[in-house]
């Protein structure tokens, strides 16, 4: 019998494939191969392959990558780049780390950038839009992509949740200059540290990125100096690790799909629960479920019940977006965002669930609400 479900099980990530894990880890430690070795080269090969990018590129995480790619797209000092405050800090401390000044905007009914709300912070510094893909979900990037065309400014995609999200038929991280990803354990593609991504369609952009994650140098095996850069390689074992795991990553969507998809079969009828999309329901969109994330009028009161039936929660960031950190110098009011963040809570979501922990899981919600 069940005790309970922990919101991610750290362990069974390493337990689940132990054997095979142990052999990679093997392979490369023996090899002598711990930095940018021939694992990083096939593991970017396997990624722009999956996301269909011209260039993916792997770097020490998820943060890095967006601090690079906004040095390689020419943002700096005196610019200003929209950010959707529904996301980690690290979203707009890279735009700082770049030079550049976060401005924090409200978020649509799916908590992602509102375009609408966008446009109303364009200035004649801003120079980028940043959506953050939250959850498995891409932003609506229709709607940002013409806002960013009729205002001439360039789109960079914090997709760190969203590796394998569609809209449209078209790959996260591909609807503007540059698109990034983390593989932080809990990642729907986690390894066993921190390790990051990043895609894009521009040569130029790759160019720099290649160079400033290896202290500015031109690329695997070269010794020149083209740029200033730092240290930000993804580190070759986990490069092999995430190699490996790619190969079935659509078995592991496949399998987050699948409990969504009885989540949604269970609590849809809860009037006051508001769900994410059910998979499926929209052609144009392909969800991965990196979380699945609930909103409720009674979220504290939810989130005390399941912790006593030993169901791990979680409330984003802590429970405070970007905006409300006002020691961070933001004064903004965005009623949505926070709207939002008084009702929203992630349930055990990811592809290590047994269908005995999601029914328990299912059985904890609904009995919070007598059913």
């Amino acid at each position: 019998m069940l005790d309970g479900v922990p919101f991610f099980n750290y362990k069974e990530l390493f337990l689940s494939q132990e054997e095979k894990f142990i052999e990679i880890i093997r392979d490369v430690l023996s090899r002598g191969a711990f930095i940018m070795q021939r694992d990083l080269e096939e593991f970017e090969q396997k990624l722009a392959k999956f996301t269909g990018a011209k260039h993916a590129i792997g770097v020490s995480d998820g943060t890095n990558a967006i601090t690079l790619g906004l040095r390689a797209s020419g943002i700096g000092p005196g610019d200003e780049v929209i950010f959707s405050s529904h996301t980690m800090v690290a979203t707009p401390g890279a735009i700082v780390m770049a030079g550049a000044t976060p401005v924090p905007c409200d978020v649509d009914e799916d908590g992602l950038m509102d375009a609408t709300q966008a446009e109303k912070l364009i200035t004649s510094k801003t120079k980028m839009l940043m959506p953050t893909d939250l959850n498995g979900r891409v932003a609506d990037m229709m709607a940002i992509r013409k806002l960013a065309d009729k205002a001439g400014l360039l789109i960079a995609e914090d997709a760190a949740q969203s590796l394998g999200a569609r809209y449209h038929g078209e790959s996260a991280g591909l609807f503007g200059a540059f698109g990034t990803f983390s593989f932080y354990p809990a990642k729907s593609l986690g390894c066993f540290g921190d390790g990051g991504g990043f895609i894009t369609n521009d040569d130029d952009i790759a160019a720099h990125v290649h160079a400033q994650r290896d202290h500015g140098r031109g690329g695997l095996g070269s010794s020149e100096v083209t740029v200033w850069g730092t240290n930000s390689r993804l580190d070759n074992m986990q490069a092999a690790i995430l190699s490996y795991l790619i190969d079935s990553f659509d078995e592991n969507i496949a399998r987050r799909r699948e409990i969504a998809a009885k989540y949604d079969a269970a609590f849809s009828g809860i009037s006051e629960l508001t769900l994410p999309p059910k998979p499926g329901i929209n052609p144009d969109r392909f969800d991965t479920f990196q979380n699945y994330e609930i909103r409720s009028p009674r979220r504290d009161e939810l989130q005390k019940f399941l912790a006593d039936k030993k169901v791990g929660t979680i409330i984003q960031w802590g429970g405070k977006a970007v905006h409300q950190f006002e020691t961070l110098g933001f004064s903004t009011n965005l009623p949505q965002t926070d709207r939002f963040f008084e009702e929203c809570l992630m349930i055990p979501m990811n592809h290590l669930l047994t269908d005995d922990e999601v029914s328990y899981v299912i059985e904890s919600v609904l009995a919070f609400h007598n059913l």
